[in-house]
């Protein structure tokens, strides 16, 4: 059998709010409420982000997605459409630029509970030794 991250468990201070402005973004499916406490956004066929409202101290989570050239430019324009910064590396400025040092398209932002998003169309991840040098 194969091993799929089904879902996961985003914390927030407004689960409803998160989760509409991240499915707003991405363009995909959500609901304001689920089995549970949860406020789900359906991400694809096989992974979920339940945000759940807590008022406990959290820490930043770091979600990163993987997308076409195409899913990049759409996304990003609704990024921008909404005013919301982004940078172009993990922890840098909010320079507005897109980084393309892995032979694709990334960027990073933070959503209002401070989680950290990251879309790239090529997964430095997954890249050989040599290419990270």
């Amino acid at each position: 059998m194969t091993i799929e991250l089904d879902h996961t468990i985003v914390p927030s201070r407004d689960k409803v709010a998160g989760a509409r402005l991240l499915a707003e973004l991405l363009d995909v499916p959500w609901a304001p409420q689920s089995l549970g406490p949860f406020a789900p956004v359906f991400v694809n066929e096989g992974l979920t982000l339940d945000f759940i409202d807590t008022d406990e101290n959290f820490p930043i989570y770091h979600f990163c997605f993987r997308v076409s050239q195409q899913e990049f430019d759409a996304i990003l324009s609704r990024i921008q459409a909404k005013g919301i910064p982004y940078r172009s590396s993990v922890r840098g400025p909010m320079d507005l630029q897109i980084n393309t040092d892995y032979g694709g398209s990334m960027i990073y932002w933070n959503e209002p509970d401070g989680h950290q998003w990251e879309m790239l169309t090529v997964s430095y991840a997954r890249q050989p030794p040599s290419i990270m040098e």
